[in-house]
């Protein structure tokens, strides 16, 4: 596979028109934008829509009317944007349609600068929106992973029916590095509940508003039983020296990069030390987590948040384990050293 020198933010919108995008509706924003500048060359000269919106607001809506009529739809935005959405995507899993969404994380809370940070973990992972539903949610750590995760997103989503978020932050966006494409474009099939306006879906009507009880309820089952289903069959993780790892550190994303340094520097200090690497934050892999709660003397969950993702690795290991948190703010991000420093203060404490 030939390979090419791209930024992370710009190989996403590559591996999105190989995976079968066709629509793109957008908003540009720091540090996403180039995903917008990029779309709007790219989908363009493939034949393919791609428009601006006036807000984030309107983008959502756009995708929401598109998928609905059996497009494969997209967007990218980073955190304030992404609050602008909110509304949309719980229209989105209301009415099952799927939709990939590029958040590439920056710091806040509020308009808080353009530096990395993590902090829309539960936002995305925990729902995104009022009402009980789920996001599939992947994370990748580096531009490689930018365009695979991409190329599979509209695959999942139409499988799911769900909305597949790809949750980046600035500097897996803005980094250049060597990225590799896949020789096969996918398209997408006809769909048997989307609006076309043709005399084959003339019947079909796509809406979340149900009137009764008993129909909404039957809904919120109905979703909650696929949501159970994708618990078993779509977690995905990686692992990095965990055979005889005594302390292991979890991370995701830019943090991850970071961290698989500092286990190298730790296992030449005699600290045996190995990472876990979720590439899907929903749905989460808490079940490898507590098997290897089994063997280790400690865990670290390295994040630029305060906890989030510790959060659900507590909850994983249910105590079996100590779970020591290193966060940062602000769009600090902590050099390997930094890290080694801290690992070591909390397992030799």
């Amino acid at each position: 596979m030939s390979k090419i020198l791209i930024k992370g933010n710009s190989a996403i919108v590559r591996g999105a028109l190989l995976g079968g995008a066709t629509h793109f509706f957008g908003y540009p924003i720091t540090p996403a934008s180039e995903i917008a500048h990029s779309a709007a060359e790219l989908f363009t000269k493939s034949g393919r829509t791609f428009l601006q919106a006036e807000s984030e607001t309107s983008a959502i809506n756009m995708i929401y009317g598109s998928s609905a009529a059996g497009a494969r739809v997209m967007t990218a935005t980073s955190g304030p944007g992404l609050s602008l959405m909110l509304e949309g995507v719980s229209y989105l899993a209301g009415c099952e349609l799927p939709s990939v969404i590029v958040d590439v994380q920056r710091a806040g809370p509020g308009l808080g600068n353009i530096w990395p940070e993590q902090s829309d973990y539960n936002t995305c992972c925990k729902g995104g929106g009022h009402g009980a539903f789920k996001n599939i949610v992947l994370a990748p750590a580096s531009g490689q992973e930018m365009t695979d995760f991409a190329y599979k997103a509209f695959d999942l989503a139409d499988e799911w029916r769900m909305t597949v978020i790809l949750l980046s932050d600035a500097y897996i966006g803005q980094m250049m590095e060597p990225v590799g494409f896949p020789e096969e474009a996918k398209h997408g099939a006809r769909k048997d509940y989307a609006v076309y306006g043709d005399a084959e879906s003339r019947g079909n009507l796509v809406s979340s508003i149900i009137m009764n009880q008993q129909g909404l309820a039957e809904l919120n089952a109905k979703l909650q039983a696929k949501y159970r289903r994708a618990e078993e069959e779509l977690v995905d993780w990686e692992e990095q020296q965990t055979d005889d790892a005594e302390y292991l550190l979890a991370a995701f994303g830019i943090t991850s990069r970071i961290a698989s340094t500092a286990v190298r520097m730790l296992r030449a200090d005699g600290i045996k030390a190995g990472l876990f690497r979720p590439k899907t934050l929903w749905p989460f892999p808490s079940g490898r987590l507590a098997e290897l709660a089994g063997q280790v003397k400690a865990m670290g969950v390295a994040e630029l948040n305060d906890g989030m993702m510790a959060d659900d690795v507590d909850l994983a290991v249910a105590g079996t384990v100590p779970v020591h948190r290193f966060n940062w703010f602000g769009g600090y991000v902590p050099s390997a050293e930094e890290l080694v420093a801290q690992v070591k203060e909390a397992y030799n404490g």
